[in-house]
């Protein structure tokens, strides 16, 4: 059975998580009536992404994750959402999947910091994989600069992800490399691959929505404009094992010689 993912491209009142999480519950809302089974919100939706301004970090359940979890309780549909993790000595940009009953199904810490902009030297860097289940499918977590990082989508692929979320706050300024790195992503592991970004313009940057999907045969199977919109797309998790069993790349990879390349650098 396919799952309905309804992709959040919202803009965010900067630094006003109040506002923010007034925001999404209008789209939750919305996609819980539409019969969506999950919901993803842009990085950092709460009060905006920007590492040299970054509003105070929160504890594993602080009020932006409270808040979220109770949106899915309330609505039955999953969230996924973001927020600053504290941590010693910086903070994590962290997503987090929460189920339709409000439980915690998986958290994500951004493995890639986004260095042309700093973001190193306000955040702790994540060291593991984000997976969780739902509705018969097994979902991954990146967010944003990570989708230039082909190694990690491969190894959600390994760990049997047949989609992954990307929550992200992608520049008008590099918008051309956005379709390009999604589809790749998608079309090379065969999976379903979501960027959900945010639209506006920040102290950070003027960003440009173009929230899009890409199936496992590199396609775009739905793709937002410019501004605030919630849009649905179905992803089949036949498609994907359709796509891997037709054209088994998987098997014909050399991952005992990519090790070695890899220790002679």
């Amino acid at each position: 059975m396919a799952v309905r993912l309804c992709s959040a491209q919202v803009k965010s009142a900067w630094n006003n998580p109040d506002a923010n999480l007034a925001r999404a519950e209008t789209a939750v809302a919305r996609a819980a009536e539409n019969g969506a089974d999950i919901i993803c919100f842009p990085e950092q939706f709460a009060t905006g992404w920007d590492p040299a301004a970054a509003g105070p970090a929160e504890t594993e359940d602080g009020p932006v994750v409270r808040r979220l979890r109770q949106l899915a309780a309330e609505y039955g549909i999953a969230v996924v959402g973001s927020y600053l993790e504290q941590h010693d000595p910086l903070p994590k940009n962290t997503a987090i999947a929460i189920g339709p009953d409000g439980s915690v199904l998986a958290r994500y810490a951004k493995i890639h910091l986004f260095s042309p902009g700093g973001e190193q030297r306000a955040c702790t860097p994540g060291d593991a994989l984000g997976v969780f289940p739902l509705a018969g499918m097994r979902f991954g977590i990146a967010i944003c600069y990570d989708l230039r990082f082909p190694e990690l989508f491969r190894a959600y692929a390994r760990a049997g992800a047949g989609a992954v979320l990307v929550p992200s706050a992608w520049p008008c300024s590099r918008i051309g490399h956005w379709e390009l790195f999604i589809r790749a992503r998608a079309l090379e592991n065969q999976m379903y691959v979501a960027g959900i970004s945010t639209t506006g313009s920040t102290p950070a940057g003027e960003y440009c929505g173009r929230s899009l999907v890409a199936g496992p045969d590199g396609e775009i199977c739905s793709a937002a404009g410019r501004g605030e919109e919630c849009r649905e797309t179905l992803l089949d998790p036949g498609a994907v094992e359709t796509a891997r069993s037709a054209f088994p790349s998987h098997s014909d990879r050399r991952d005992d010689l990519y090790s070695r390349f890899a220790g002679n650098r």
